[in-house]
């Protein structure tokens, strides 16, 4: 159980990925060096051989030069060069005089270069060439493997003895790779070792000093569980920078928007129930006097037809504003706005006696759902008539600037409270908190707002107790 707990924490699965990418990359990387450490290997044990081949050479022609050309001669020098030669570690001399071995050193030989072997025949079959007085190597470079372990590959190279136009014998320096390659193993054995080594120790010390750095995370999720509907006020604190605050901040907003959601729900349920309960209770309540007299069932029976009719309206609102979150919300087609100006100044004439004046017109196009602008506008002149007398003046104007097109309505009618400002476009919410105001559900602003913001536009309110309100609705010119 406790390994599972620990496997199922993201810093373990993080870490583990990782661990794994750093072994697959220590898998791939160790016979690349393997490869590079004994090509590496293989390189300088040739430079050495040609190295203690440039040393016999300037020995020999040195002899060649002074000495006779006797066979004892050439024996002696052997000799000499032999009890005065180091050969380095794994390297052999060997000399063969007239086809015959005769002398090698260190002496002990392995049993690939024996009377018999190929290698040893294989040496006395080459050819002689070059020039007098000098080496001539028959074979540069040569390699044999050997199956036994101690050997490993047979590197050499065979340089003829030769004066007076005479093979006189061969000179074979060679190199057993068994030794050094043993060595590279031990470091290639210690590397993995190490690699292997430091990456467990690094995992270790990485899971431990994790744990601070997911304190952020287990903070979000202790914080995620004590949310519920009756509780959306924990937050999370925001410390330092990167990604993890990022997280944090992104929650705490992400919270704040439910909050206001549910709020907004919690609210709009509330004041929907209580918008349908009034003309509920009245049906019910008229519906119960009602007596036999024809004209009091025709009062009772007029009022009830109103007070449905009331209640379309809402769910009609309600329906509407719904829908405005919908992508095919909007019917988009090209509007002449001067024309539009005239067609809501027209409607609006029938609504009530006012001073109507039309404060500019604008020339131009825009694309908006032409039916949904002019609902807009209704909804706004609607509004006015409510808060104005007849004595008063309400103004439809338009205008078109660079980008923008305005469309806006006037009135000098009572006006908005400061304070009211910023909530009428709130859902039933009405200006100077009388909840029944005005005869509107409160929904006229907020299906406005819904309107302007599925054209991508906004709404600009000025206003001033007692001189009037003006509402500018600002759309996007393309």
């Amino acid at each position: 159980m406790l390994w599972r707990q620990l496997f199922g924490e993201a810093r373990t699965r993080v870490l583990t990925i990782y661990i794994l990418t750093m072994l697959g990359v220590i898998v791939v990387a160790i016979p690349i060096f393997h490869r590079l450490l004994f090509n590496y290997i293989d390189t300088r044990v040739r430079e050495d051989l040609t190295e203690e081949l440039e040393d016999f050479q300037s020995a020999y022609k040195l002899w060649a030069a002074t000495a006779e050309t006797s066979e004892r001669d050439l024996k002696n020098f052997i000799g000499d060069f032999i009890d005065m030669s180091r050969p380095e570690d794994d390297n052999i001399h060997i000399f063969l005089v007239d086809g015959e071995f005769y002398r090698a050193n260190p002496p002990g030989l392995p049993k690939e270069m024996h009377l018999n072997s190929d290698l040893r025949k294989q040496w006395l079959n080459l050819s002689d060439y070059g020039d007098l007085n000098t080496l001539s190597p028959l074979i540069d470079r040569g390699e044999q493997s050997s199956s036994d372990p101690k050997v490993g590959n047979i590197i050499y190279k065979v340089v003829a003895l030769n004066k007076d136009n005479q093979r006189q014998g061969l000179f074979i320096l060679v190199h057993l790779t068994a030794g050094e390659r043993a060595e590279a193993l031990i470091g290639v054995y210690l590397f993995a070792s190490i690699a292997l080594g430091v990456i467990i120790i690094s995992f270790c010390l990485a899971w431990v000093s994790s744990y601070q750095l997911f304190t952020p995370v287990r903070a979000l999720a202790n914080t995620a569980r004590t949310i519920s509907e009756s509780n959306l006020s924990e937050r999370l604190d925001i410390e330092g920078k990167g990604e993890l605050a990022i997280l944090a901040s992104s929650f705490n907003s992400m919270m704040d928007r439910l909050q206001s959601a549910f709020e907004s729900q919690r609210s709009f349920i509330n004041d929907a129930s209580h918008e349908l309960r009034t003309p509920i209770t009245i049906i019910q309540g008229h519906l119960e006097l009602m007596g036999e007299d024809p004209e009091d069932q025709q009062e009772t029976l007029n009022l009830v037809m109103d007070e449905l009719d009331r209640m379309g309206r809402f769910v009609n609102d309600l329906l509407l504003l719904t829908k405005s979150e919908r992508p095919d919300f909007l019917r988009l087609e090209t509007i002449e706005i001067a024309a539009l100006s005239e067609e809501v100044l027209h409607k609006a004439r029938a609504l009530a006696h006012r001073n109507w004046q039309v404060d500019n017109r604008g020339i131009g196009k825009m694309v908006g759902d032409r039916q949904r602008i002019t609902g807009a506008l209704l909804n706004l002149v609607n509004n006015a008539v409510q808060h104005t007398q007849e004595s008063d003046t309400i103004e439809i104007g338009s205008e078109v600037d660079r980008d923008n097109v305005l469309l806006w309505v006037r009135d000098t009618g009572e006006g908005i409270f400061p304070h009211d400002q910023k909530r009428i476009f709130d859902r039933f919410a009405r200006a100077g908190h009388h909840y029944r105001r005005s005869e509107g559900l409160g929904l006229g602003l907020p299906i406005v707002q819904a309107i302007v913001n599925a054209h991508a536009g906004r709404i600009e309110l000025s206003s001033q107790r007692g001189m009037g309100s003006k509402f500018t609705l600002i759309f996007p010119l393309d």
